[in-house]
């Protein structure tokens, strides 16, 4: 009869199936803790440096929206003046239209002085009218209190407009910086990124080529579907505010083409500031015409241009793109939203990348 050997340790534990599970669970614990450390330390380095952070973004959104211009022209043209080409297009098509947007209200600014004035004071009525019974003389409290408070606070409002101009300045210096790097990005963006593959050992350098391109596939995906669904938004938007004749719909029409940047509850807001300029130029009827605009774009804007346009490009449930907002904008407000789904979606294609198995 041979005498019992020694018991392994934890052997009761794993006849109970305690021990592998705690052990596997401590082993994904610690890699998760190792992950979420290094990338805080990620993002607090990124958020020192937050002004080459966004220009690098910048120049990377610029990169991705030019280059088929670019390749275009260069088949024609030698590449340096391919890029003169394309950035030339970036820059003036923006312009031109600020300067028309400009052009537009200041035309149009003492017609829209008297509407909105007019507006404001049918709204009042309204109010005053039934069902609200509001007190007729809540309007000149609130205006005799907006006025006490703008005076008492002078001088705070003069440092929100020097901290503003502080801001201006840097938001000029980050848009040099990207315009910078996108020439270089858009001349010799594939050598650069061969050179720094090459500075790494070969099985490391495999892996990053491989997640760096489904990286750029996706972020470059995004960007130039994004702008093709913020453009089709700004279009029906444009073309219903002008069908309706409410005033600076042009103004509004961009408003709408920048907030669709912002997944899920950029369009909305842009087209509740529409609505409070409908019902204060043209009256509550066609206010509401333009909230059930809201309705209408978000149908066509979720069930058409997102599965059309973005699906290839961004294959993320709708729930992870609004936690994903929510938690860019807690983090950094206005551009976190618009940084956090493109992120999360780079992220997830590097990941099901380096998963795949070699071909």
């Amino acid at each position: 009869m041979r005498p019992p050997g020694p018991r392994r340790p934890g052997a009761a534990a794993d006849r109970a199936g305690a021990g592998p599970a705690l052990r596997r669970l401590s082993d994904y614990a610690w890699r998760l803790l190792v992950v979420s450390v290094a990338a805080y330390l990620v993002l607090t380095v990124l958020g020192q440096f937050h002004l080459i952070t966004l220009a690098a973004f910048l120049a990377l959104v610029i990169t991705s929206v030019v280059r088929p211009v670019v390749d275009l022209a260069g088949r024609v043209v030698p590449r340096p003046l391919a890029v003169l080409i394309g950035l030339a297009v970036a820059i003036l098509l923006p312009a031109g239209l600020l300067a028309l947007i400009g052009e537009n209200v200041a035309d149009d600014v003492s017609r829209l002085a008297g509407q909105f004035q007019g507006g404001l004071d049918r709204l009042e009525k309204l109010l005053e009218g039934a069902p609200f019974r509001l007190d007729p003389t809540t309007f000149d409290d609130l205006q005799r209190k907006i006025s006490d408070f703008a005076s008492q606070h002078r001088s705070t409002l003069i440092s929100t407009l020097v901290s503003g101009a502080h801001r201006a300045f840097e938001v000029a210096t980050g848009g040099a910086l990207a315009l910078f790097m996108s020439v270089f990005f858009l001349h010799s963006g594939e050598r650069m990124w061969r050179w720094t593959a090459d500075q790494l050992p070969t099985a490391a350098a495999g892996h990053l080529d491989r997640g760096g391109r489904a990286a750029w596939r996706t972020f470059a995906g995004y960007t130039r579907g994004i702008f093709v669904v913020a453009a089709s938004n700004a279009i029906m938007v444009g073309i219903a505010l002008f069908l309706l004749g409410v005033p600076l719909a042009l103004p509004l029409t961009v408003l709408e083409f920048l907030a669709s940047f912002v997944p899920l509850v950029g369009s909305p807001v842009a087209m509740l500031v529409a609505s409070l300029v409908a019902l204060a130029a043209k009256g509550p009827v066609t206010a509401i015409v333009v909230l059930l605009l809201i309705v209408v774009i978000g149908q066509i804007e979720g069930h058409l241009l997102h599965p059309l346009v973005m699906s290839r490009a961004v294959s993320l449930h709708p729930v992870v793109v609004a936690v994903a907002v929510l938690a860019g904008s807690i983090a950094a407000g206005v551009i976190g939203a618009v940084v956090a789904v493109p992120a999360v979606s780079v992220v997830w294609s590097v990941y099901a990348e380096l998963r795949r198995p070699v071909r």
